[in-house]
């Protein structure tokens, strides 16, 4: 019986974890070291939380939900959905929390992981489903250690931060941060943002779902798919602006021009939120609370260079300081960096492997899949597999079944190791296709320190599930059997 150990038990670990169980595999563990389901959904409980994606599409294909109240769901109700499917699945038996992998070695026949604690397992096939958005990015400032107030990543929020009646600094203007700031203007005393380029955002079409219409979607289960079906058809939108066609850009520019010509009467404002970066560097931005927010007495947009981080706050490159008494990075996460900080080994007889050697230059896999050199690990959300407009969990699921073809391959008996030209040609292929993209061209999260793009996936997501609907034997090593 093939053994299977999965780390993490977010959206990914979980979509792998219920398509193999469907398809007969049982000798699964899922190794998560939180204390719960969720992933990036349980660890940011910021106020104002919630998915930027709507709620038809960000649902299972297997598990569509007739009970979203709202389009855009906040972060609760994923999260009780997630371990809701999890539960119904039979993935939630599977899972063991306070599993913090710190290693694994792939000794030439199995993989050994070690945990944490000193324990240690072995498993045939290893799936790192840990994510793009599992460790915050913190910038490093001067002085930030000296800081006497409190200061929070938003993906760290706890519910004691001492919002009611304080002076707040929230450095960054993204995703994060556009939902954070509405959601606690007026219970603060004062908000300062500090921006260091303008986020590109549009009007959210968000409302919430009428008891009728959720009744249907019990009723006729079939409704859903249509609703999804719509769903998806409007996110083709922003999705070829971001691809490059010249009418869907201007659209969305034009878009993005009469809401900013609305929300903000103030030209010295608006001239701060106007983008002047090309859109894509940044993540567009679904909102209509974000532009008034900003023009509230109460709240300043401060897009001077912070030099320093005082005991008292923050210390901008035009001299000014700017008093807090709470500081809250809205500054995203490490996304380029895979893995980090699994110690991931392999040893193929002669020499030991480090995956980290592999991705010295910027972490790459054949179908964001499969790494040359590290026979049986199948990544979930690996590299080039984030999307840029449309519902991750699309992904997941392409993943998950060819991720379930592999495990077959391995139960008859094989070693999967992808051969290295091919994912040498298929990675060449990704970084041709995305050179002079957007993505290339800005200095976004998106590339990693060597200018490679490592997350962003350069097609339309159909490409992506088309070319991972069936495992090709013959891009793997031949020959790879188990004695």
């Amino acid at each position: 019986m093939t053994r299977i150990a999965i780390i993490g038990a977010g959206f990914g670990g979980v979509a792998v974890a219920a398509e193999l169980l469907k398809a007969g595999f049982t000798d699964i563990v899922v190794l998560e070291k939180a204390d719960r389901i969720g992933g990036v959904w349980r660890d940011n409980t910021y106020p104002g939380c919630a998915c930027d994606v709507p709620a038809p599409l960000y649902s299972y294909s297997f598990a569509m939900n007739p009970s979203w109240s709202r389009r855009y769901p906040p972060h609760d109700e994923i999260l009780a959905y997630l371990a809701d499917v999890a539960e119904r699945s039979g993935v939630s038996p599977l899972v063991r929390f306070g599993a913090e992998v710190t290693s694994a070695r792939w000794t030439g026949d199995l993989w050994e992981i070690a945990l944490a604690g000193g324990e240690g397992l072995e498993a045939d096939v290893l799936i790192p489903a840990v994510g793009q958005l599992s460790r915050p990015s913190i910038p490093s400032l001067p002085g930030a250690d000296t800081f006497a107030g409190v200061a929070v990543h938003t993906a760290h929020w706890t519910p004691d931060i001492p919002i009611d009646g304080s002076r707040v600094a929230v450095v960054g203007t993204g995703a994060s941060a556009i939902q954070l700031v509405p959601a606690i203007a007026g219970q603060a005393a004062h908000i300062d943002v500090y921006q260091r380029t303008a986020p590109w955002t549009v009007p959210k079409p968000d409302r919430r779902y009428s008891r009728f219409r959720k009744s249907a979607y019990r009723r006729i289960p079939a409704l859903m798919l249509l609703s999804r079906a719509a769903t998806w058809g409007l996110t083709l939108v922003p999705g070829a602006a971001l691809s490059g066609n010249r009418a869907a850009n201007a659209f969305i520019r034009a878009y993005s021009w009469v809401q900013r010509r609305w929300q903000i009467r103030d030209p010295e404002l608006r001239a701060k939120v106007t983008p002047d970066e090309a859109m894509g560097c940044k993540r567009l931005l679904f909102t209509n609370a974000w532009l008034p927010t900003l023009a509230r007495p109460d709240v300043d947009l401060i897009t001077e260079k912070i030099v320093a981080v005082t005991p008292t706050g923050i210390r901008t490159a035009d001299g000014v300081d700017h008093p807090c008494d709470v500081l809250v990075y809205g500054t995203g996460f490490a996304a380029t960096e895979f893995l980090v900080p699994i110690e991931v080994t392999s040893h193929d007889g002669h020499r030991l492997n480090r995956l980290a050697d592999e991705w010295r230059d910027g972490a790459h896999a054949y179908l964001g899949l499969a790494v040359p050199g590290f026979p049986n690990m199948f990544l979930v959300y690996g590299p080039n597999t984030n999307t840029g407009n449309t519902s991750v969990i699309y992904f997941h699921e392409a993943q998950a079944r060819w991720i379930t073809q592999a495990v077959r391959a391995v139960e008859a008996g094989d070693i999967l190791a992808v051969r290295p030209d091919v994912a040498a040609t298929y990675d060449g292929e990704i970084q041709s296709r995305l050179a002079g993209s957007v993505w290339t061209t800005c200095q976004s999260w998106y590339r990693n320190a060597t200018g490679r793009v490592v997350t962003n996936w350069p097609g339309k997501a159909k490409e992506y599930r088309r070319r991972t609907a069936t495992l090709n034997r013959a891009d793997f090593v031949p020959g790879g059997t188990r004695g």
